[in-house]
């Protein structure tokens, strides 16, 4: 019989070491090693989901954006929250690109608005989550859609020149789950050569909106966790 050398026994103790790694703690190897990290938070530095559509806009820098716009390609909107799988902390994203709204400018002022999000199409990186997102935590049979209205005027103080960036306080109700609650928000916007785009996160607790915060199976999900959204506006 062949003589076992040392150098084999310690590439055979490796194995074993690595194997009882991955088998004990599995979720920190996987978390910390194996997954990609979360997604950027959406932004106005985020690429659009989808080329913009200019057609029909004829604005430049400068010029009024007075008038009614519409949400249109390159718009996204989503969930962040944090998560706590078997004892590893990791951040759970989930967004789509199917969101529809409105949005009506007088001067520098946006005295109306709405911008509603299909539920049922937000994709995490986790099909386990998502068919639960769907079901017990969200129930998108029920309630298909999360709608966000204006209720007061953003005041942005100018009209921006294209790629300038301007900021705002927007207040309105948030419908999600079929529970309704004010929110109030940093919202900002960017010009752009065929409208403009606003970004925002909206914090929310989950009790407000009679969510039960999924906790199964050794995952426990946090209470508050954040609404995001980046939209892309073109002329109605």
């Amino acid at each position: 019989m062949a003589r076992t050398t040392p150098r084999r026994w310690k590439r055979w103790l490796i194995v074993g070491a690595a194997a009882a790694l991955v088998g004990a703690g599995g979720p920190y190897v996987y978390i910390n090693y194996i997954q990609d990290g979360p997604a950027a938070a959406l932004s106005l530095e985020s690429p659009p989901a989808a080329p913009e559509s200019t057609s029909g806009s004829g604005d430049q820098a400068g010029q009024s954006v007075e008038g009614s716009w519409r949400v249109g390609n390159g718009s996204q909107a989503g969930y962040r929250v944090d998560e706590v799988l078997f004892g590893q902390n990791t951040t759970a994203v989930g967004r789509t690109d199917q969101v529809t709204g409105e949005l009506e400018i007088e001067g520098t002022r946006a005295v109306s608005g709405t911008f509603t999000v299909d539920l049922a199409s937000v994709r995490s990186d986790s099909d386990q989550r998502d068919s639960q997102f769907r079901g017990r935590v969200m129930n998108t049979e029920r309630y298909p859609s999360a709608t966000f209205e204006l209720t007061e005027p953003v005041d942005f103080g100018s009209v921006p020149d294209v790629n300038e960036q301007v900021t705002g306080e927007a207040t309105g109700n948030l419908t999600v789950h079929g529970e309704t609650n004010p929110v109030t928000f940093d919202l900002n916007a960017q010009r752009t050569a065929g409208g403009f785009r606003a970004n925002g996160s909206i914090p929310i607790t989950f009790a407000d909106y009679g969510i039960d915060a999924p906790n199964f199976g050794g995952i426990t999900v946090e209470d508050e966790g954040t609404v995001e959204f980046l939209l892309a506006f073109t002329p109605a």
